[in-house]
C-alpha cells in the first residue's frame, strides 16, 4: 500500500478511504503533527489529546477533594479506553511517525492528482457575482459572500470580516465544543461507572446480610427446638415421677384399708360368738388393737412437701405456676 502511495498509483476511491482514516476524531481534520498513538492503538493530534486531557481534568463539582476524573487519565474518544498518563502528560505518549509519514505522502499525492478539485473546494465562487471568489463573511447576516456584494450588492451596509478569521474562529469554537463534549462524556461515563459500582456493592452487602440473617434465625430455630424438646422431656419425667409416687401412696393406703377391713370383720365375728369365754378371749385382742392405733399412723410431712414442690415451670422472670393435689384429712 505504501509503495502505491509513493509511486502515485492510488485510485480515487482508495485516496478517499485513506483520507477518512487520517481524520482526527477530536478536531475532525486531518491529523496535525505531531501525532500520538494511544495504548489502544488509536491516534490523536497531540494538541487535541492535550485539550481533552485538560478539559477532563477539571473538577465536576465545587466540593473540594471530589474529582470524578483523576488527573493523569482520560478516555480515548474512539473506543472509550482509559488512557493513563505518566508525569509527562500527553507529551509522554509515543509519536506515530508512520502515520505522520503517510500524511505527508498523502498530501503530496493529493496535490499532484487533484489540484483543480482542491482549488475549487478551497475557493468557491459567489452565486450573484459568479466571477468573484467568496472571500469575506457577512457578520450581520451570518453568510459568506464576496467583495462585490460588500461594495455594490446586498451586503454593502453590513458588518463584514475576513473569511479566514471567521473560519479560524468557527473552527476553534467547534474544536473547543467537541473537546468539552468529550470531557463531559468522560465525566458522565465516570459517574455511570461509580453508580454501577454502588449498585454492585449494595447487592453484595444485601446478599451477605440476608445470609447472616438466615443463619441467625436457623440457629435460633435450633435452640428453640432443643429447648422445646428439653422442657417436654422434663415435664414428662416429672409427670412419671409424681404419678408413680402418688400411685405408691394409693397402694399403701389400700393395704391399710385391707387390714382395717380384716379387723372389722374379726370384730363382727367376735360379736356373733355366743360363748362368753371365747368372746372374752377375742375381745381382749380386739381391745388391744382398738386402743393402740399406732400402726395405722401415717406421717404426711414428706407427702405434703412433695405435693408443694410440684411445679410446671421454674424461672427467675417467669411467674411460678404450681401443680396442686387436693389433700385429704388424715384417716
Amino acid at each position: 500500500m505504501f509503495s502505491d502511495l509513493h509511486t502515485g498509483y492510488f485510485t480515487m476511491n482508495t485516496m478517499d478511504n485513506l483520507e477518512k482514516q487520517l481524520i482526527c476524531p477530536i478536531c475532525l481534520e486531518m491529523f496535525t503533527k505531531p501525532v500520538v498513538i494511544l495504548p489502544c492503538q488509536h491516534n490523536l493530534c497531540r494538541k487535541c489529546a492535550n485539550d481533552v486531557f485538560q478539559v477532563g481534568s477539571k473538577p465536576l463539582s465545587s466540593h473540594p477533594g471530589r474529582l470524578l476524573v483523576i488527573g493523569g487519565r482520560f478516555r480515548c474518544p474512539t473506543c472509550r479506553h482509559e488512557v493513563v498518563l505518566d508525569r509527562h502528560g500527553v507529551y509522554g505518549l509515543q509519536r506515530n511517525l508512520l502515520v505522520e509519514n503517510i500524511i505527508d505522502m498523502f498530501k503530496q499525492e493529493s496535490s499532484s492528482t487533484k489540484p483543480e478539485q482542491v482549488t475549487k473546494e478551497e475557493t468557491p465562487m459567489c452565486e450573484v457575482h459568479q466571477e468573484e471568489k467568496i472571500n469575506i463573511y457577512c457578520v450581520t447576516h451570518g453568510v459568506p459572500t464576496c467583495s462585490m456584494c460588500k461594495v455594490f450588492g446586498a451586503h454593502k451596509d453590513c458588518e463584514v470580516a475576513p473569511i479566514s478569521s471567521i473560519y479560524q474562529t468557527k473552527k476553534t469554537e467547534l474544536s473547543d465544543g467537541i473537546a468539552m463534549m468529550v470531557g463531559t462524556n468522560d465525566r458522565m461515563q465516570g459517574i455511570i461507572s461509580q453508580l454501577e459500582d454502588a449498585c454492585r456493592v449494595i447487592e453484595e452487602n444485601s446478599c451477605r446480610q440476608k445470609t447472616q440473617l438466615c443463619e441467625k434465625f436457623d440457629h435460633l430455630y435450633t435452640m428453640l427446638e432443643d429447648k422445646k424438646r428439653e422442657m417436654c422431656q422434663k415435664v414428662t419425667a416429672e409427670q412419671e415421677e409424681k404419678v408413680n409416687y402418688i400411685r405408691g401412696l394409693t397402694r399403701k393406703y389400700g393395704d391399710h384399708l385391707e387390714e382395717s377391713c380384716k379387723v372389722v370383720e374379726t370384730g363382727i365375728q367376735t360379736m356373733e360368738d355366743v360363748e362368753p369365754s371365747a368372746f372374752i378371749a377375742h375381745l381382749e385382742k380386739v381391745e388391744r388393737g382398738y386402743e393402740n392405733m399406732d400402726h395405722f399412723s401415717v406421717d404426711f410431712k414428706r407427702e405434703r412437701q412433695a405435693l408443694r414442690s410440684i411445679d410446671f415451670i421454674q424461672g427467675k422472670k417467669e411467674k411460678k405456676k404450681k401443680f396442686r393435689v387436693t389433700k385429704r384429712d388424715k384417716p
